[in-house]
C-alpha cells in the first residue's frame, strides 16, 4: 500500500503499517518555516524550500513575504537571490509597504541599493502616504536618505497628514537629516510646513537652520498664518524670540485680520503677550470683526492677560462690529475675575451694544448668576431697556 492510499484519521494524519500515527507536514507549517528561514538569512534553506515548490510570494498574516523579511534584516545575498528567482520587487504588505519601505525604515543601506538597482519604485507610497524617503528621514538613517535623494526620491511628497520627509525630520529633531534635505531642496516647496512645525515644537535649532536657508520668517501657511502665529498659539517664547530677531513681523495679519497678539491673548499665553507687546505689537489691533486682543482675552476668561493688556493701555471702550465691548464678552462667558478687572479699570458698567444691550442684559440672558450679582453690586441699571428689532422672537 503506498502512502497516499494509507488510511487517515479525521485530522488528516496518516498511519504506518503498524497502525501508529505519522504526522503529515501541513502547508501552513512549511510556509511559516520558509518565512523563518528568510528572516534568519538562511539562504540554503530558503533555496531548498523554493526547489520543493513553495510559493516565493507566500506571506504571513501581515502580508510580509520572504523578500520583506530579508530586506528588514539586511540579508543582501538573500534579497538578490529572491529577486533573481522572480520575487516581485514592489510587492506590498497589508499596510502598503514595499521591501524598499521596510529596508529604508530599518536603515539597511546595502539592501536599499540592491532594490533600487532592481527597479523598485523609489517614490512608492504606503496606505498612509509614507515613502521610503520619509521612513529613512523619520529614523535618521543618513546614508539611506542621501542615496534615495541621489536616485530620484521626491522630498515634496507628503503623507495623508501633510508631513514631508523634512517635516518629520524636524519633528524628530534629526538635524543631520534636516540639513541634507534642505541642501537638496532647490524648489523651496517644503520649507513652509517645516518652519511652522519648528515653531510649534519650540525647536529653535531647526528653526534657525531653516531661516539660514530661507530668510523669510513670515512664510505663510495655506490659511495665511505665519510661524509667529503658531508660536503664539502654543506659547513658545523661545522660537518666537528667534523669529522676531530674524525679522518676523510682530503684527502680521493673517486671514480675518488676526495678529499673533490676538492669538496669544485668546490662548492666555501671558509671557507670549508680554514678548509681543515688548516688541511693538499693536495693543489696539482689530480683526475683521473688530476684536482687539483685550476682547479675545476677556471672552476666553484669561484674567492675567486681561490685567496685563489693561496695564499696557488696551482700549477699554473698543467695540466689535456688533458693538460688543470687552465687558460684554467677559459677562457672556461668565468670567467673573475678568469682569472685576475691567470694572476696576473703569469700564462703564452700563455700556451698550448697537442693540442697547448692557453687560447685565447679557449675563442675565445667559443665566450667569455670579456675573449678574457682581454687575448689580456695581450699580448696573436693572431697568435698562434693549432695542427690540422686528422679526425677532420678542415681536412674536
Amino acid at each position: 500500500m503506498d502512502e497516499d492510499a494509507a488510511p487517515r484519521s479525521d485530522s488528516g494524519e496518516k498511519f504506518n503499517g503498524g497502525g501508529q500515527r505519522r504526522k503529515r507536514p501541513r502547508k501552513s507549517d512549511s510556509n511559516a518555516s520558509f518565512l523563518r528561514a528568510a528572516r534568519a538569512g538562511n539562504l540554503d534553506k530558503v533555496v531548498e524550500y523554493l526547489k520543493g515548490g513553495i510559493d516565493i510570494n507566500t506571506c504571513n498574516q501581515n502580508g510580509l513575504n520572504a523578500l520583506h523579511l530579508a530586506a528588514k534584516e539586511g540579508h543582501v545575498g538573500l534579497v538578490q537571490e529572491l529577486l533573481g528567482r522572480g520575487s516581485a520587487v514592489d510587492s506590498a504588505t497589508k499596510k502598503g509597504n514595499t521591501a524598499l519601505h521596510i529596508a529604508s525604515l530599518a536603515g539597511q543601506a546595502e539592501v536599499v541599493k540592491v532594490l533600487v538597482k532592481e527597479g523598485a519604485n523609489i517614490n512608492a507610497q504606503s496606505q498612509n502616504g509614507f515613502t521610503p524617503l520619509y521612513m529613512a528621514a523619520q529614523e535618521n538613517h543618513i546614508d539611506v536618505v542621501k542615496y534615495l535623494l541621489e536616485n530620484g526620491a521626491n522630498q515634496s511628497t507628503a503623507t495623508e497628514d501633510g508631513f514631508t520627509p523634512l517635516a518629520v525630520a524636524l519633528q524628530q529633531g534629526h538635524n543631520q537629516a534636516v540639513a541634507i534635505l534642505l541642501e537638496n531642496d532647490t524648489k523651496g516647496k517644503v520649507r513652509l510646513p517645516a518652519l511652522h512645525i519648528a515653531a510649534r515644537k519650540d525647536d529653535t535649532k531647526s528653526a534657525a537652520l531653516l531661516l539660514q536657508n530661507d530668510h523669510n520668517a513670515d512664510v505663510q501657511s495655506k490659511s495665511g498664518f505665519t510661524p509667529l502665529h503658531i508660536a503664539a498659539h502654543y506659547g513658545n517664547v523661545n522660537v518666537a524670540t528667534l523669529l522676531l530677531n530674524r525679522g518676523a513681523a510682530v503684527d502680521f495679519t493673517a486671514r480675518n485680520g488676526i495678529t499673533p497678539l490676538h492669538v496669544a491673548s485668546k490662548r492666555g499665553n501671558t509671557n507670549m503677550v508680554k514678548l509681543l507687546l515688548d516688541r511693538g505689537g499693536q495693543i489696539g489691533a482689530k480683526t475683521r470683526d473688530g476684536l482687539t486682543p483685550l476682547h479675545c482675552a476677556a471672552r476666553s476668561g484669561h484674567e492675567q492677560v486681561v490685567e496685563l493688556v489693561l496695564e499696557r493701555g488696551a482700549p477699554l471702550l473698543a467695540r466689535t462690529k456688533n458693538g460688543l465691548s470687552p465687558l460684554h464678552m467677559a459677562a457672556q462667558g461668565d468670567h467673573v475675575e475678568c469682569v472685576k478687572h475691567l470694572l476696576q479699570h473703569k469700564a462703564p458698567v452700563d455700556d451698550v451694544t448697537l442693540d442697547y444691550l448692557t453687560a447685565l442684559h447679557v449675563a442675565a440672558h445667559c443665566g450667569h448668576y455670579r456675573v449678574t450679582k457682581l454687575l448689580l453690586d456695581k450699580r448696573a441699571n436693572p431697568n435698562a431697556r434693549a432695542l427690540v428689532r422686528r422679526g425677532t422672537s420678542r415681536d412674536q
